[in-house]
């Protein structure tokens, strides 16, 4: 698989996200010369326009969104008018799950005309990106919504981006062959988590996690306030050392060369 990960955000729950202590933009994967913005969260057109070397919405293949938080969907609708090149273009595709068009929509309904095609994402479940990637969907998370994470094939190995969830045995399974896996880490401790609705991975969540898995490369991303106060690119490293894997802590901005680890 050649191509590369932008992390154009960071920014993970509502204090970092409000706070712009990180940019909410989501991550835009270029793999096989396809490209992808997945999680267009709010002043994710912007921060891509400012992108440097530039990345061009028009360009995309498809958006992407794991589920329907605002921290994830915020700018999905201008994405969309921007991918089409302001609607004149009809093209691009769009994948999301149910509820992010049912009942409480974020995709508006005059705008889903706009791309090729839009799909609804199930778990376990393999799609087409363009004509050159396919993917499969994970087991539904543990959210307050319906929200899958996603992993990217091919022959040379696979990426494994597990999106907000609670932690839960099953994703063990679901996750286990990522050679390149995204951990969203909002948590530095487990502070009655779950009693409090917050469902969402912590450090020792992504160490166990990591542990069983062994990837070749782990990322940490989406930081919530407690994440962001403990340095995660320290936290990383002493991940590293304690499991003896790579880990690295995520950055605004940051780009991973796909082929170094695939």
């Amino acid at each position: 698989m050649k191509g590369f990960i932008k992390f154009v955000g960071t920014a993970g729950a509502r204090f970092v996200v409000a706070r712009q202590l990180r940019r909410s933009g989501g991550v835009w994967y270029e793999l096989n010369g396809v490209k992808l913005l997945m999680d267009p969260g709010p002043g994710s057109l912007v921060t891509v326009l400012k992108s440097r070397p530039k990345l061009n919405p028009v360009s995309l293949t498809a958006l992407w969104l794991t589920h329907k938080h605002i921290d994830h969907s915020n700018d999905m609708n201008i994405l969309i008018e921007a991918m089409t090149d302001g609607s004149k273009k009809q093209q691009g595709e769009v994948f999301a799950p149910s509820d992010c068009l049912d009942g409480e929509p974020v995709i508006m309904r005059y705008l889903r005309e706009f791309p090729k095609r839009i799909s609804i994402l199930q778990e376990n479940t393999t799609y087409s990106i363009g004509e050159k990637l396919q993917c499969r969907t994970s087991i539904r998370h543990d959210h307050q919504v319906e929200t899958y994470g996603v992993h990217f094939l091919s022959p040379e190995g696979q990426i494994s981006h597990m999106i907000d969830t609670a932690f839960f045995p099953d994703l063990l399974e679901d996750y286990k062959d990522a050679d390149i896996l995204i951990l969203h880490v909002v948590r530095y401790k487990d502070k009655g988590d779950r009693a409090r609705g917050i469902l969402h991975l912590n450090l020792d969540n992504a160490r166990e996690i990591i542990a069983a898995i062994r990837p070749r490369l782990t990322i940490l991303t989406h930081f919530g306030m407690t994440m962001l106060q403990n340095k995660p690119w320290l936290l990383a490293r002493q991940l590293s050392d304690e499991i003896g894997v790579e880990v690295k802590a995520a950055s605004d901005g940051m780009t991973l060369k796909v082929e170094d680890y695939l």
